[in-house]
């Protein structure tokens, strides 16, 4: 079986990221989400972004520092050499989530349709664990994914589909619900996708 990492790697080398159809040239909702809800302009991560524009657009909102993490390294390095002006504002990780041990603290976790490639309890679990880990007491996680009665599968590989009530499961009691937000995404192909994001806030500990 093809490992996931070389998997994504052929993705982002057999076509550019303009036309994947995830390509999105300006992340308004993702944006206005975290900008809404942040608690201040701190550390963000970015999950399973790939080539994705929401840490440009971060950090010239003022977001003290981006960090793209995604298994692809062809995806990222178009990344860094494109937010290579930002200096030590921007970092990338090549890591698959539910193998990566955090080993710093972030206020904001973003994830636009990664956690829905997760179809396996371990690995739904691996990232719920990463999550806890990485994102600090009081911090926001913005998690955008296909809809209930969103496609069935996204790049040839099948997804879970997820609404507010069975994240709310499958993040447990350290998360607070903030808000549920249904968008319509139009791939550069036009055709459209039903997603939902859902913003949290970690609980603090007592």
């Amino acid at each position: 079986m093809e490992r996931r990492q070389d998997y994504w790697d052929r993705v982002y080398t057999d076509k550019p990221s303009t036309g994947c159809s995830w390509y999105e040239p300006y992340p308004t909702l993702s944006l206005d989400l975290i900008m809404q809800a942040a608690p201040g302009k701190g550390p963000v991560i970015d999950i399973g972004g790939g080539a994705s524009f929401l840490p440009d657009r971060l950090l010239e909102a003022g977001f003290s520092e981006v960090t793209s993490l995604d298994l692809s390294a062809v995806a990222l390095s178009g990344v860094a050499r494109r937010l290579a002006p930002f200096g030590t504002r921007h970092h990338v990780i090549v890591a698959d989530v539910t193998a990566w041990s955090p080993d710093r603290h972030y206020t904001v976790w973003h994830d636009r349709a990664a956690l829905h490639f997760l179809t396996e309890a371990a690995d739904q679990a691996r990232y719920v664990a990463a999550l806890r880990s990485a994102l600090l007491p009081g911090g926001i996680a913005v998690i955008g994914g296909f809809s209930p009665d969103g496609p069935l599968r996204c790049s040839g590989l099948p997804v879970m589909r997820y609404d507010s009530a069975s994240l709310c499961a499958l993040l447990g009691k350290d998360f607070t619900l903030l808000r549920t937000v249904d968008h319509l995404h139009e791939t550069p192909n036009g055709t459209i996708q039903a997603f939902q994001f859902n913003v949290f806030s970690r609980k603090h500990e007592r």
